[in-house]
C-alpha cells in the first residue's frame, strides 16, 4: 500500500509518464493501423456483407467506454476510502474520454443497426443501458463543473460514479434479455463464434482503442496536474 501511494506522487507520476507516454502512443497507433488495415482487407460477411466492418469501430468503442467507467469507479473508491493523491484527478480526467468513446459506440452502433434491423435505434436493454452510460458520464462531468470547491466536487462525483457503476453489469448481461442486439460471440465457454479473419482485426483494434484511451488519459492527468500546480502558484503569489 505504501509503494502504491509513493508511485502516486504527482512528481513521480510526471517523471514516469514522460518516459512511457511516447511508447504508449506509438503502440496505440501501430495496433490501430494494423487492425484497421486487416479489417479493410477482410472479406464481406456472408449475411451482413461489408456492413460487418463497422464492428471494428463499434465493438472496441463499446468495450473502451465500459472499461473507462470501470477505471473511473475504481479511482473513485481510492479517492473516497484512502484519499489517494491522484485518484480524483484520474477519475475526473477519465470521464470526458469515456463519454467520447460511449458516443462513438452509440453512433457506430446506430449505423450498423440501420441495415441489420431496419432502424437506427430500438429501446432494448443493451442500447438503453448504454445510452444511460453516456448520461452518467455527462452527469459526472456536470457535477464536477457545478461545485467550485474541488474537495467537495471530488467527493460528490465519486459517489455518483460508484452509484452509476451498477449499470456496467446491466450493459454486460443485457444481451441475454431478449434483445435485438447480438449476443456474446467472443468470450464464450465454447470459444469465439467469429471467424479468425474477423477476430484478428477486431482484437487489434480493441487493443489499439485501449492503448489510445490510456495514452489520452495519461495526457489529461498530466495536464490536470500542471493546471493545479499553476493555480496553487497563482494563489500563493502576494496580491
Amino acid at each position: 500500500m505504501a509503494d502504491m501511494f509513493a508511485l502516486a506522487n504527482p512528481k513521480r507520476f510526471m517523471d514516469a509518464s514522460a518516459k512511457f507516454l511516447p511508447w504508449l502512443a506509438l503502440s496505440a497507433g501501430a495496433a490501430l493501423a494494423a487492425g484497421l488495415v486487416l479489417g479493410f482487407l477482410a472479406p464481406p460477411d456472408y449475411q451482413q456483407g461489408t456492413t460487418v466492418k463497422i464492428m471494428f469501430l463499434h465493438v472496441p468503442a463499446a468495450w473502451t467506454a465500459m472499461m473507462a467507467y470501470g477505471l473511473m469507479a475504481l479511482a473513485s473508491i481510492f479517492s473516497l476510502i484512502w484519499r489517494h493523491p491522484l485518484a480524483d484527478v484520474a477519475a475526473k480526467t477519465a470521464a470526458p474520454l469515456g463519454a467520447l468513446f460511449t458516443a462513438l459506440g452509440l453512433i457506430t452502433g446506430s449505423l450498423w443497426g440501420r441495415p441489420m434491423w431496419g432502424t437506427y435505434w430500438v429501446w432494448d436493454a443493451r442500447l438503453t443501458s448504454f445510452l444511460i452510460l453516456l448520461f452518467l458520464y455527462l452527469g459526472y462531468i456536470a457535477l464536477w463543473s457545478a461545485i467550485e470547491d474541488e474537495t467537495r466536487a471530488a467527493r460528490a462525483a465519486a459517489i455518483l460514479a460508484l452509484v452509476g457503476a451498477v449499470n456496467l453489469p446491466i450493459i454486460e448481461f443485457s444481451v441475454n434479455w431478449h434483445t435485438l442486439h447480438q449476443g456474446e460471440s467472443i468470450l464464450r465457454a465454447d470459444g469465439p463464434q467469429i471467424a479468425s479473419v474477423f477476430l484478428w482485426p477486431l482484437g487489434l483494434t480493441a487493443l489499439g482503442y485501449t492503448l489510445l484511451f490510456l495514452a489520452l488519459w495519461t495526457v489529461r492527468i498530466r495536464t490536470e496536474i500542471l493546471e493545479r500546480r499553476t493555480r496553487t502558484l497563482m494563489l500563493a503569489e502576494p496580491q
